[in-house]
């Protein structure tokens, strides 16, 4: 197979002048014009480039500005002072303005492997890029129509040389060049393509999406912490719960999330419910500029394999607490295979999980020592999700929102006195109340079993 997978594209140009698109330049950030000007200043090709060209067409607001030119990084680096070199696979210029950075980019060649540049090639993957080349070129070498769009500083016109514009008016993501290969190249560009048609509302060309059944084992031998990133940017960024619906229609959440996968299989509507309005409740937080956390949204994600897990466990006879350490730990452990959730995260994943029994627990110094607990209020925030579950879950909810709103020496009278705040559920509800197990002896069982390292 030709490494040069975009040999059979060739690309024409059409210049979009400056009164016919919609681009203001007081809609590109400083940092970014600053970086653009002073490269034109110094007898260098600038040009505004990628998602944040296509977003401004569309109306949007781009919070990243990418650059383009013809300067080398080392030339980039020679114009600014505050500029810094990063980058094995591909060689990049940041130039950092305090918080924000301009990254910039040299126009990518399509010059054979073993030719001259820098390019490694292993199974069709490119794992190292560094062959410069022209405008054109470059515009081969993006991956999406709509993201190799250019805005060109020196006469504020756009140039379009692979049919962006048309896909940005049939709202279409189209691939440039050979999908398969494409994908091959790097499996990522599956995820992305769900993950901007989900943000901009398009559709996947058919053509593009064909693939995503055959090739999406691929995902497994990507950096784990890389498909981190991407999850980041998949649920994270204020359209989660549509990435979510877009990586299941496309069939490619069981690559990156197995387990989530798994257990939605199993036709849990409850569960469904429970993780849909979780990224909605994480998008509604984003909309309204509060913060967020990935370890919620990921114990979102893998409740309903941990919650099995640990019933099948209790089912066994182990202890309520072991059982969902070890359920926490192999469903953790699993996912981290694929993306690698930092630790930080997993810690209070795990007692967010692990706090949910304890809220069936009434009795007075539980419920005070629960709500002293560093993780309550998200794991308040998870039991509410959970009201879906059973009549049992959401008088649970009700309870501990009506006892949150109780003065401590109130809700500690009617607890201690043998009452209970109004709201409590009992026995009226239906749900039995639970025995005590006693703790399995962990006879002939080493750490392998009890998850210890």
């Amino acid at each position: 197979m030709n490494p040069d997978t975009r040999s059979d594209v060739s690309p024409v140009l059409r210049i979009i002048p400056r009164d016919q698109h919609s681009i203001s330049r007081k809609n590109i950030s400083k940092a970014a014009l600053r970086v653009l000007y002073r490269l034109h200043d110094a007898g260098f090709a600038a040009y505004l480039v990628g998602g944040a060209v296509r977003d401004l067409l569309l109306g949007g607001h781009p919070k990243d500005f990418d650059v383009a030119t013809d300067a080398t990084p080392d030339e980039v680096k020679s114009l600014f002072r505050n500029c810094r070199l990063i980058g094995r696979r591909f060689r990049l210029a940041h130039v950092v303005f305090g918080p924000e950075i301009i990254e910039v980019a040299t126009f990518r060649g399509t010059g054979e492997e073993g030719g001259e540049g820098d390019r490694h090639i292993v199974d069709g993957r490119i794992v190292r890029d560094n062959i410069w080349g022209t405008i054109e070129e470059d515009a081969v070498r993006r991956d999406f129509r709509v993201n190799a769009l250019y805005y060109d500083i020196s006469d504020f016109s756009v140039r379009d040389y692979v049919g962006g514009m048309r896909d940005l008016e049939d709202r279409t993501m189209r691939l440039i060049g050979d999908p398969e290969q494409r994908y091959r190249e790097d499996p990522v560009r599956m995820l992305r393509a769900a993950r901007l048609a989900a943000k901009l509302g398009f559709t996947i060309d058919p053509a593009a999406a064909a693939p995503f059944a055959s090739l999406g084992h691929l995902l497994g031998e990507a950096a784990p912490a890389r498909l981190f990133d991407e999850s980041l940017k998949l649920f994270l960024a204020g359209h989660g719960l549509k990435s979510f619906k877009m990586l299941e229609a496309c069939g490619l959440l069981k690559f990156l999330f197995p387990a989530t996968a798994r257990a939605l299989e199993r036709g849990d509507h409850a569960l469904r419910a429970l993780v849909e309005q979780g990224l909605a409740n994480t998008d509604a937080r984003i909309a309204e500029g509060k913060s967020v956390t990935p370890a919620f949204l990921y114990a979102v994600l893998l409740w309903g394999e941990v919650r099995d897990q640990a019933q099948g466990w209790i089912a066994q006879g182990y202890d309520d607490n072991e059982a969902w350490q070890r359920a926490a730990v192999h469903v953790v452990g699993e996912q981290c295979q694929r993306v690698a959730i930092p630790r930080r995260f997993t810690f209070t994943m795990e007692e967010i999980w692990a706090l949910q029994p304890r809220f069936e627990q009434i009795h007075r110094k539980r419920v005070f020592r629960l709500m002293s607990h560093p993780r309550f209020r998200a794991a308040f925030d998870f039991l509410l999700l959970r009201a879906h579950e059973s009549p049992r879950m959401r008088e649970l909810g009700e309870w501990w929102a009506h006892a949150q709103q109780l003065p401590p020496e109130m809700l500690a009278a009617a607890l201690g006195g043998g009452g209970v705040p109004p709201h409590e559920p009992s026995a009226a509800s239906g749900a039995p109340a639970r025995k005590r197990r006693r703790r399995r002896k962990p006879v002939g069982r080493g750490k392998g079993d009890s998850g210890g390292t």
